[in-house]
């Protein structure tokens, strides 16, 4: 792999998936990397533009062999029964050249938060809506921490963004 197009927050924003999947396919990135709250715009948020939770389903399916997912706040498991990749599980542990990144939505662990990582290490998340770039103070080092933003419902006057990792860079984009 080498090659990760990573986003997070779609909310069953058919218009912004459509518009991150287009992204995706122009990027040559080999996989998309979800890190949760996929199809439920939760009770905090607004109902995003272009809200059809049945329409994201369909935009996603054709892509099932190139997604990998971590659970959001707002997955339950009937999300699973409709979606036909995983989107259960809590973290991934990806390797991509010389980094370990530990992917996780950010609602259990995040920066503030972080699990049990090494020097040198990233920790991918979402949930907040806001893009982040840090390095961050752990016992025995520093990790990177990484935030795409949201596809669909930004904070903070953040743009609709993603990333795209590569074993050498990160690429910040926005919709």
């Amino acid at each position: 792999m080498k090659s990760v197009f990573v986003a997070s927050d779609i909310h069953g924003s058919a218009l912004w998936c459509g518009k991150m999947l287009a992204a995706f396919d122009a990027s040559g990135a080999d996989r998309l990397l979800l890190l949760g709250d996929v199809l439920y715009h939760g009770p905090r948020n607004d109902l995003p533009e272009g809200y059809a939770p049945k329409q994201v389903i369909a935009l996603l399916s054709p892509y099932k062999d190139k997604i990998l997912c971590v659970r959001g706040n707002c997955e339950a498991e009937v999300d699973q029964m409709v979606l036909p990749f995983p989107v259960m599980a809590d973290y991934a542990v990806i390797v991509l050249g010389d980094h370990m990144i530990y992917a996780t939505h950010g609602h259990k662990f995040g920066p503030d938060n972080p699990p049990p990582l090494t020097d040198g290490d990233i920790l991918l998340s979402g949930h907040t809506h806001v893009p982040m770039d840090e390095m961050r103070e752990i016992p025995g080092g520093k990790i990177r921490c990484l935030n795409p933003g949201s596809v669909s419902i930004p904070k903070e006057n953040s743009a609709h963004g993603y990333l795209i990792l590569t074993e050498d860079d990160v690429i910040r984009g926005t919709l």
